[in-house]
């Protein structure tokens, strides 16, 4: 126990200072263009170990209008950001959590991106994106915050994992039998992917893999780099005892569109590449051998002109309360059918420019967002 302790401790820096009196403090700024949700997070059970300078809020809101958090209101709040930004050094990446449906996590994420991208170049920009799924969403203009936010990431995000509301809902109903699933559920299965995909950052392994290294290996082409995230074991509290999580066991559930988390079938795609990033220790040999099966058999699904389409990782420090898992990244056509259709949804308002005098009214003008849907066009046949 000890001697996990101390691998835990090895690498926390990456994450976190150290403070007086043992106390870490995260790498992290909490930001937003009203005070809600911070207030949230400060009156919660983690918010005491957040430094207080670094939650940067509005005070109105821009009520889900991306021309007002991109060009008005957010653009006010970013330089705070920035300032905080500078104080660290040492710096490999970014990674930033946000909606693309939403407004702060829209249109002021995405004008963050590039701000921090024009003075940080070689480093690599990587989001947990929270996309709107076809059955779940509560904002009428979701299809213009999310083109115009793809139209930015497509050019200034290196690594964009996509995580959709309906995946979440249906893994925590069908898969993990929760009756009511509360935001803490959703919030967990994001964070068990984002541990996921970090861990070979902050452990030691047998093979590891930095975020340079996942995009080198998973990007084949600069503009394609929106992938689908996965986790396993994905299983209800009282079955887990019942589960033989043996290395073929969660090598073939981490290729199951179930564990995934979007909405999105794989099959009706080809995978142009695949991470796995194993959790646990484990025969690298075993590993390999059941990773090449689980290709071979499904080698339809797997695009021809790229050799060794898979990457795997080993990191030896577990999740907790599990005895293996295996965090899932994959970079498929499927992806195409979400752009299809936001484009559909974003013509069928803009055709009547339905809802456009609110973004015009902060400055915006029409031709950005001719720019923008032209550009996902073009994002789908690259997917092609």
């Amino acid at each position: 126990m000890r001697e996990i302790v101390d691998l835990q401790l090895d690498h926390i820096s990456v994450y976190y200072n150290e403070a007086t009196g043992g106390k870490y403090v995260p790498h992290a700024i909490l930001v937003d263009l009203e005070p809600g949700t911070t207030d949230s997070v400060c009156s919660g059970p983690f918010g005491q170990i957040f430094r207080p300078d670094n939650f940067v809020f509005g005070q109105f809101g821009a009520g889900n209008n991306w021309a007002k958090c991109h060009y008005t209101e957010g653009a006010g709040l970013v330089d705070y950001v920035l300032d905080v930004v500078w104080s660290c050094d040492c710096l490999q990446g970014f990674q930033l959590t946000l909606s693309l449906g939403g407004d702060t996590g829209s249109g002021m994420a995405t004008l963050l991106i590039s701000k921090i991208q024009e003075e940080y170049p070689d480093c690599i920009m990587n989001t947990f994106s929270v996309v709107p799924s076809p059955k779940v969403s509560d904002t009428m203009v979701e299809p213009y915050n999310v083109t115009l936010s793809v139209y930015r990431l497509v050019e200034n995000n290196d690594e964009t994992y996509r995580i959709g509301h309906e995946a979440l809902y249906d893994i925590c109903f069908c898969t993990l039998h929760l009756t009511t699933p509360t935001y803490g559920d959703l919030n967990h299965l994001v964070s068990a992917i984002m541990s996921g995909v970090t861990t070979c950052l902050r452990f030691p392994g047998q093979l590891n893999a930095d975020l340079c290294t996942l995009a080198v290996n998973m990007v084949p082409f600069p503009r394609l780099h929106f992938f689908t995230p996965g986790f396993v074991p994905l299983t209800s509290r009282g079955s887990q005892q019942y589960r033989a999580l043996t290395v073929p066991e969660i090598t073939q559930q981490v290729f199951d569109a179930k564990n995934m988390m979007a909405a999105c079938d794989p099959r009706h795609g080809w995978y142009f590449t695949v991470a796995a990033v194993f959790h646990g220790r484990m025969s690298m040999k075993e590993m390999d051998e059941q990773m090449l099966n689980v290709q071979n058999k499904n080698s339809s699904y797997f695009v021809e002109w790229i050799p060794n389409n898979l990457k795997t990782a080993v990191c030896n420090i577990l999740p907790c309360g599990l005895k293996t898992a295996v965090t899932f990244i994959g970079n498929s056509t499927v992806i195409q059918e979400l752009f299809k259709r936001i484009s559909e949804q974003l013509m069928a308002m803009f055709c009547r420019k339905a809802f456009l005098h609110w973004h015009t009214g902060e400055g915006m003008d029409e031709m950005e967002f001719t720019e923008a849907e032209s550009n996902m066009n073009d994002l789908v046949s690259e997917y092609q």
